[in-house]
């Protein structure tokens, strides 16, 4: 009895040792992949999660762009200036990120793990198999900036959006190892069409309101 329970241990002990050195191995030849796969999954669903913050605060009415860009006209009705309301950007910047980090905090493995097919044979198996493990440690630092671009619509019309992009510090959790990155991304939180001339004047009332850019 004494020595199957030695040689049941001695098992044990060797299955052990033979996983432990088949994990090291496995993550010595795919970290990077792993690393860069966990990068790209943080980024796709912060992404993903901006643009759903946004669409849903444009849903409840909290986005409009009068509120945020305004027209001063002459007598004859003809856009002489437009003017952003720093108050309202700073508003809408605080209200977004806090919806932001959140739910990024939030998100755990089942949302952005790695499928153990997506590594090894991605062609055939993407997206199934065993998942790694991938955990969002904290967020260090969030911003986000607005700027204007104006682009032609046709003829006398031109397209003015204001984008916001968003930029997170993130810390995760992959294979036993940190790693910390800078997600990044663009989204348009409002529009109009302005018929007639733009004019050159674009101020910035209450504060830094950020860049502007014009397409042709």
């Amino acid at each position: 009895m004494l020595r199957w329970i030695k040689r049941a241990g001695f098992s044990v002990l060797l299955l052990c040792a033979v996983g432990l050195a088949l994990f090291l191995m496995f993550r010595g030849k795919y970290r990077t992949v792993i690393q860069n796969l966990a990068k790209t999954q943080v980024m796709n669903s912060t992404s993903d999660l901006t643009n759903d913050a946004i669409s849903r605060q444009i849903e409840e009415g909290s986005i409009r762009y009068d509120r945020i860009v305004f027209f001063e006209k002459d007598v004859n009705g003809k856009i002489t200036a437009l003017k952003t309301n720093i108050g309202e950007i700073n508003r809408l910047k605080t209200d977004i990120l806090g919806i932001i980090n959140e739910e990024i905090l939030a998100l755990d493995t089942s949302d952005i793990g790695i499928p153990l097919g997506s590594l090894i044979l991605p062609e055939l198996l993407s997206g199934k198999g065993p998942v790694i493990p991938v955990r969002i440690l904290s967020i260090r630092n969030s911003d986000a900036t607005f700027s204007s671009d104006f682009s032609q619509a046709g003829i006398n019309q031109t397209i003015h959006q204001v984008i916001m992009e968003v930029s997170v510090d993130v810390a995760i959790l992959v294979l036993g190892e940190t790693d910390s990155f800078t997600v990044t991304s663009q989204v348009v939180v409002a529009q109009t069409v302005i018929v007639g001339e733009v004019p050159d004047t674009f101020l910035h009332t209450g504060g830094d309101y950020g860049s502007e850019r014009k397409n042709q």
